[in-house]
């Protein structure tokens, strides 16, 4: 898939996961009348997760927070500490030869 449908989609799922929750959690605070409580903020945002997972899970992998989604990208600059190319058997035999317990 497509790079830009991928950040497209983590766009918008972070637009919404904003939208969404912070707003629940703003009209909790501005209209206390309203009843929506800790209780509704809560469940606005696990229920907004649950549908961005189900909506844009299988295109982008439903991160919901740019540090996951751009960083991995920027692998020039920040080295990781494991390739991806690297199966957990090659990493628990290189641990082991070197002496690392973790």
């Amino acid at each position: 898939m497509h790079l830009s449908k991928r950040l497209g989609a983590e766009i918008f799922g972070t637009f919404w996961l904003v939208l969404g929750g912070c707003g629940s959690a703003v009209l909790a605070a501005a209209f206390p009348a309203l009843g929506i409580g800790f209780a509704g903020v809560s469940l606005a945002f696990g229920l907004i997760v649950l549908t961005m997972a189900y909506a844009i899970g299988h295109i982008s992998g439903c991160h919901l927070n740019p540090a996951v989604s751009i960083g991995p990208r920027r692998r020039a600059a920040f080295r990781c500490v494991t390739s991806c190319r690297t199966s957990p058997r090659r990493l628990s035999a290189r641990r082991s030869a070197h002496g690392s317990s973790t």
